[in-house]
């Protein structure tokens, strides 16, 4: 497993963007909506990590709840 080298813009952990790997990213196992990819593209600057995607593929809202 890849060390956590990024941090995810929405929920604040860290975790490793499998976009430039060698093997596909784990991310690309989900499948989100065009209206919600567009919407985290509007919203955030940076890849999410997989519990943040996985947790918005299922109906969450786009900001976390507060802490």
């Amino acid at each position: 497993m890849s060390a956590a080298t990024d941090r995810c813009p929405r929920c604040g952990g860290a975790f490793h963007c499998g976009r430039q790997d060698s093997e596909p990213c784990a991310c690309g196992s989900l499948t989100l909506s065009p209206a919600l990819l567009t919407a985290l593209r509007e919203r955030y600057p940076s890849c999410l990590c997989l519990a943040c995607l996985k947790a918005l593929a299922a109906g969450a809202p786009l900001e976390p709840p507060a802490a």
